[in-house]
C-alpha cells in the first residue's frame, strides 16, 4: 500500500519539530513502547491494512509506530479539523512513510475526502473515533465490507452509534468498543478528559477556576471527571443529569445537581460531554448571564446549539482571543464559545496527557491483534475487550510505574472459587 505515498497535509517542513514532540510523548507511553517491542518481534499483524480515523496527535503517532512494528500498513486522517497537530502529520508522512490526510482547519468536505483517501486503501482492520469511518462504510463504501476483519472504537459517542446499528441489524462486521475497556474508560475518559478539557479552557480563557460557578453537563465518566477537577481548582460545580442513577452519584459525590435551566442562570463556565445534541440549547442561552462562557467536551460539536446562539445574535461572532468567540446578543449581553464548539481539550490544548493514552492506545494495538487472530470466528456485534486483555495492559503499566500488587494464594484461589466453606 505505501510503495507509493499519497498524503495531503499542511507543511512538511514541520516534520522534525513533529518527531521531536512524538519522541516526548513516548516517553511517557512505555506500555505502548513494551507492546511495540513484542509486535516487532513477532510481526502479528503482517499483510494487514489498517486504515484510522483518529485525532492526528503525537500519542496517535506513537499508536501508528507500533502498529507498523507489528507488520501492518496504516493510514491515517483526522477525526476532528480541530484536533490534528500539522507538525505530527509531516513527521508520520517524512519520517514513517505513513499516509496522512490531515490539516488542521479543515472543512466538512475536506474530511470527508481525507476519510475516502484512508478508505480507498481497502483496509482489513479500521480504528475510528466517533464511528464516521464505520458508517462511512456502511452508507457509502459496502463494496470494503467483504474484505473487513472488523474495527475498533476509541469513543463513548461512536459506541453508542455502533451498538444502535448492531440492535438495528445494520452492523456487517465485528467491532470492539476499546472505550469501553476498563483501562480505556476509567482513566482516558475520567482522568485524561477530566484534566484536558480544563487545560483547554484556561489555555483559551485565562480565567482562574477558583470561585467560578462551574455547569457539568452528564455524570459519565467524562463529565466526572471534569466535574472532579474543577472542584479541585476551587470552582463550586453544578451538576446536570437526565438518569436518577448518576445524578444521585454526583450528589453523593459532594455536587449540586439542578436541571440545566436552572443552572443556566447561575452558571459562569458550562462544559458539555455527553454524547448527545442541543445540551446547550436557546432556552438555556436566553437566562445566562453576560459573559457566560461555553465549551464541548463531547466527541461531536453538537451538544451547544451553534445555530440557535447565532439567530439570537446582532452578528457573526468575533474572535476576541485565540480559541474564542463571543457572540453579543440583540439584548447585549455576551456568550462566549471556545474552540467553536468543538472538542475543547483538543481545540484549545493538546488532548488528553500521553501517560494516559498509552494505555488506551495498547488497547487498540491489542485489539487489532486480537482481531487478527479471531478472523471469522466473530458475529457483526460490538464486542469488548477481553479482560484477560484489560488486566494484561493493567500490569504493564503498574510495571512501567515501579509498583508491585500481590497474588493469591492457592488456598485464597480454593476458598474463593468454593461454596462449601462460610461462616
Amino acid at each position: 500500500m505505501n510503495s507509493v505515498l499519497h498524503y495531503d497535509i499542511n507543511n512538511e517542513s514541520l516534520a522534525d519539530l513533529g518527531k521531536q514532540r512524538i519522541d516526548w510523548a513516548a516517553q511517557e507511553m512505555k506500555v505502548l513502547a513494551s507492546i511495540r517491542e513484542e509486535f516487532a518481534a513477532k510481526r502479528p499483524l503482517a499483510g494487514i491494512r489498517v486504515g484510522c480515523c483518529m485525532h492526528v496527535t503525537t500519542e496517535t503517532a506513537n499508536l501508528m509506530k507500533t502498529l507498523k512494528a507489528g507488520g501492518a500498513s496504516v493510514a491515517l486522517c483526522a477525526s476532528n479539523p480541530l484536533s490534528t497537530q500539522d507538525d505530527v502529520a509531516a513527521s508520520l508522512v517524512k519520517h514513517e512513510n505513513i499516509p496522512v490526510f490531515a490539516r488542521r482547519g479543515s472543512d466538512t468536505a475536506s474530511f470527508y475526502r481525507a476519510l475516502n483517501a484512508v478508505l480507498d486503501t481497502r483496509p482489513h482492520v479500521i480504528m475510528d473515533d466517533g464511528a464516521d469511518m464505520s458508517s462511512t462504510i456502511h452508507r457509502q463504501r459496502p463494496d470494503l465490507i467483504q474484505e473487513m476483519l472488523g474495527g475498533m472504537e476509541e469513543t463513548t459517542t461512536g459506541v453508542i452509534r455502533l451498538r444502535a446499528m448492531a440492535k438495528d441489524g445494520a452492523l456487517k462486521f465485528p467491532m470492539i468498543a476499546v472505550n469501553d475497556a476498563k483501562t480505556k474508560h476509567l482513566f482516558d475518559n475520567r482522568y485524561g478528559t477530566g484534566q484536558s478539557s480544563l487545560d483547554g479552557i484556561m489555555r483559551a480563557t485565562n480565567f482562574l477556576m477558583a470561585g467560578r460557578k462551574v455547569v457539568v453537563a452528564g455524570y459519565g465518566w467524562c463529565s466526572r471527571g471534569i466535574a472532579t477537577r474543577a472542584k479541585g481548582l476551587g470552582a463550586d460545580v453544578i451538576v446536570t443529569e437526565v438518569n436518577p442513577l448518576k445524578a444521585l452519584e454526583a450528589v453523593m459525590d459532594g455536587f449540586r445537581v439542578k436541571p440545566m435551566l436552572e443552572a443556566a442562570k447561575e452558571g459562569n463556565i458550562f462544559i458539555s460531554a455527553t454524547g448527545d445534541n442541543k445540551v446547550l440549547d436557546r432556552h438555556h442561552f436566553e437566562v445566562m448571564k453576560d459573559g457566560a462562557t461555553l465549551a464541548n467536551a463531547g466527541h461531536f460539536d453538537v451538544e451547544i446549539n451553534l445555530v440557535a446562539l447565532r439567530e439570537m445574535s446582532k452578528g457573526d461572532p468575533k474572535e476576541v482571543r485565540p480559541n474564542v468567540q463571543a457572540y453579543e446578543l440583540k439584548d447585549g449581553r455576551r456568550i462566549y464559545v471556545i474552540g467553536e464548539g468543538r472538542l475543547v481539550n483538543l481545540a484549545a490544548a493538546e488532548g488528553h496527557p500521553a501517560a494516559v493514552m498509552d494505555m488506551s492506545f495498547a488497547g487498540q494495538a491489542l485489539a487489532t491483534e486480537y482481531l487478527v487472530e479471531q478472523k471469522g470466528k466473530l458475529g457483526n456485534q460490538v464486542y469488548l475487550l477481553p479482560e484477560t486483555v484489560d488486566m494484561r495492559i493493567a500490569s504493564y503499566k503498574l510495571h512501567t510505574m515501579g509498583i508491585e500488587i500481590d497474588s493469591l494464594t492457592p488456598e485464597q484461589e480454593h476458598y474463593l472459587n468454593s461454596w462449601q466453606e462460610g461462616t
